[in-house]
């Protein structure tokens, strides 16, 4: 919040959102934003299916890179576009693409959502509006309030996962089932989308004319 006067009386005004990484990227000016919206929720999902797909080996579990994505794409679109591409990618999910990881070996469609996994999809969209909304407050900036960021978010995924799998395995078997392996890929994964904010920043100041 910022104070203005006027004639004398002080008015408390909300600073304004700043630039998202996806709008230095490719301006909304010169072509209908409902397109543009619409390109970049599709190229967002397409980026959640192949960061679903990708297995990387790690300890004490492979580990994909969908939180990872679901983070950046939070801070670089802003909290509207971000929760949206998320609710997108979930509709595709629901209406039987195999988009998540696991599917179609594990199920597809509403029953494989109403899964174990449940949990953590809806996580995806409130951690995108919520890293999201700080990236637009300029979180994504820098190291420490870009590491509380994705911290956070990784946060809200991991309570909405953990809340609906304690509904299926009560709280104890839902922490050690799907939390505790993954602490170690969560550090890293929050790490590198930590790191990785600036440094895209960096690229497109850089690339800007001065």
């Amino acid at each position: 919040m910022r104070c203005v006067n006027i004639k004398g009386t002080s008015m408390n005004v909300a600073q304004p959102a700043r630039l998202t990484l996806a709008g230095a990227l490719w301006p909304a000016t010169g072509i209908a934003p409902a397109l543009r919206w619409a390109v970049l929720m599709v190229f967002g999902t397409a980026i959640l299916w192949l960061s679903a797909k990708v297995h990387v080996p790690f300890w004490p579990v492979p580990m994909t890179m969908q939180t990872f994505a679901v983070l950046v794409i939070g801070a670089a679109y802003g909290w509207r576009l971000g929760s949206a591409t998320m609710l997108l990618y979930l509709a595709e999910g629901a209406v039987g693409l195999p988009v998540f990881s696991g599917t179609p070996e594990r199920g597809i469609g509403l029953a494989y959502m109403a899964g174990p996994t449940g949990g953590y999809l809806l996580g995806f969209v409130a951690a995108a509006a919520v890293v999201g909304w700080l990236a637009e407050r300029g979180w994504d900036r820098g190291l420490l309030r870009g590491f509380a960021a994705m911290t956070l978010g990784h946060a809200v995924i991991f309570l909405f996962g953990v809340t609906w799998l304690s509904t299926l395995m009560g709280f104890d078997g839902a922490w050690a089932a799907g939390v505790a392996p993954f602490y170690l890929a969560t550090l890293l994964k929050t790490a590198l989308a930590t790191a990785f904010m600036p440094l895209a920043w960096r690229s497109v100041s850089a690339r800007r004319p001065s």
